[in-house]
């Protein structure tokens, strides 16, 4: 193997970065509300000392689990607003939710997680911060 293709375990804020992705999926997907509160600290930690690479990966996984919240209380929304969860049209909102917001935003989080693991940055497509 050449030295371009080896990963530099050594980049400062790597382990911030990778820290911050995972937190963010597990957010998504395995503890939410206690993945978003355990990023949420980490932020609160790491803000203002964290290199460049961690303040961008906690900076983006911050702006997208907001995002993500504010789409979840959409969708529920919308749910009331076609006659509540009894009604038929409850599936439907659900099945398109899942298939497109949480699914893109789980997408975009594996791919943040495998640019913080190669110590790169990441901007979330649309939603996230410049």
């Amino acid at each position: 193997m050449d030295d371009d293709s080896e990963l530099d375990f050594d980049i400062p804020g790597r382990a911030t970065a990778v820290a911050a992705e995972a937190l963010y999926l597990a957010n998504l997907m395995l503890i939410p509300g206690l993945g978003f509160l355990a990023l949420l600290v980490l932020w609160w930690r790491e803000r203002e000392r964290a290199p460049e690479l961690a303040r961008g990966h906690l900076r983006q996984t911050l702006a997208a689990s907001l995002w993500a919240g504010v789409l979840l209380v959409a969708a529920n929304a919308a749910i009331i607003l076609l006659g509540g969860y009894d009604s038929a049209y409850t599936w439907i909102v659900v099945v398109l939710y899942f298939t497109t917001c949480h699914a893109t935003l789980i997408f975009c989080g594996a791919i943040g997680l495998s640019r913080a693991l190669a110590g790169k940055p990441f901007r979330f497509p649309l939603i996230g911060p410049r």
